[in-house]
């Protein structure tokens, strides 16, 4: 199994890239596989594209988005204290008595959410962003408007950690690391022969509206696409493997199967799971993925799409975790099926 360039990712983790507001992880990506790629190269809508044998006719496009859920200032009332809304999937419960940063519009700013003491009654029942608020120890309007300005995004202020050597725990693995898996996808390809043109691309906004997938296929107009991202892990207490299906870590990377997915190129990666002895697991998207696949195939005449996921545990929380093994044994999954393919196959499923 590859080893994997986890010092980056490390980085990744601690840059702030809440959707809309990407710009420093892109540059820290582009720098990092402008070693290993032919070309490396932006778009309008901020997507950082690498790319290796760009001469090719049959194009493979990878997609792992960069941008992570965060909180939107919304009001700022007379003491200084700022509400908040969402920007992408927050959970109310998870962001109760937690570290913000602030991303002001003249520095970044600490701040906590505040959280009503139990003594005086504390927070009962539901409850939604609404009723939070942040705490940046300012005094008056006039004093937090020097720094903040509506609109301004803030995200939770944590550090990722290792667990025992063999998980990472932190805000933003998803999809962070599937930007770091099509990075290092483009590493360990860029010393072996390809067949194809494979098109590395670290998208924008899939946490809000998936534009950036949007961009990146219509201008790449790939001949696939697999979407790198996260998927729910049902191996922690109280989730219910009967609802939810059964997805481990360190169970290997997860297979999406459903309408939108084209059955050709699952076949491939299912062959070069068996080529490299990787376990993999399944999901069912019978309808949609709720990823950048669903984007990308509807761009241009149609783009046949896959959905190839890191199972995540506590998804949309301060402490997403994730396994470097399930990482190591995607990377190598989507490497020996990209190397595999000729550039002459094709994704038609009723032509053999």
């Amino acid at each position: 199994m590859e080893n994997l360039h986890y010092d980056f990712l490390m980085d990744l983790l601690k840059t702030p890239s809440p959707s809309s507001m990407e710009m420093d992880i892109q540059k820290k990506w582009m720098e990092y596989v402008k070693t290993y790629a032919d070309e490396v190269r932006t778009d309008n809508a901020g997507n950082a594209i690498a790319v290796l044998n760009p001469e090719a006719e049959f194009k493979v496009l990878l997609a792992g988005h960069c941008d992570e859920i965060a909180l939107i200032i919304n009001r700022i009332d007379e003491n200084g204290f700022l509400y908040i809304d969402k920007m992408g999937g927050i959970n109310p419960k998870a962001a109760v008595g937690m570290r913000v940063e602030v991303l002001g519009y003249q520095n970044k700013i600490t701040g906590v959410i505040g959280v009503n003491a139990q003594h005086h009654g504390g927070l009962k029942g539901d409850f939604d962003l609404e009723d939070l608020f942040i705490d940046c120890g300012f005094t008056s309007k006039k004093e937090a408007i020097k720094n903040v300005q509506i609109g301004d995004l803030a995200v939770y202020k944590t550090e990722p950690e290792l667990l025992q050597n063999r998980y990472i725990a932190g805000r933003g693995l998803d999809n962070r690391t599937g930007a770091f898996m099509v990075a290092e996808v483009i590493r360990i390809l860029s010393e072996k022969n390809l067949s194809i043109g494979v098109y590395a691309v670290s998208t924008v906004n899939e946490e809000t509206n998936m534009g950036g997938a949007y961009f990146a296929a219509a201008g790449i107009d790939p001949t696939m696409a697999i979407a790198v991202d996260v998927t729910f892990a049902t191996d922690y207490p109280k989730v219910s493997k009967e609802k939810y299906g059964e997805v481990y870590l360190e169970g290997g990377p997860v297979l999406a199967k459903g309408a939108p997915i084209n059955r050709k190129i699952n076949l491939w990666l299912e062959n070069a799971a068996k080529e490299a002895n990787i376990k993999i697991q399944y999901e069912l998207t019978p309808r949609m993925t709720g990823t950048d696949a669903d984007r990308m195939r509807l761009t241009g005449k149609g783009v046949p799409v896959s959905l190839v996921s890191l199972p995540l545990r506590y998804m949309h929380s301060p402490v997403e975790t994730a396994s470097k093994q399930d990482m190591e044994e995607e990377v190598q999954l989507m490497v020996t099926m990209l190397t595999n393919l000729s550039g002459k196959e094709s994704l038609n499923p009723l032509e053999d």
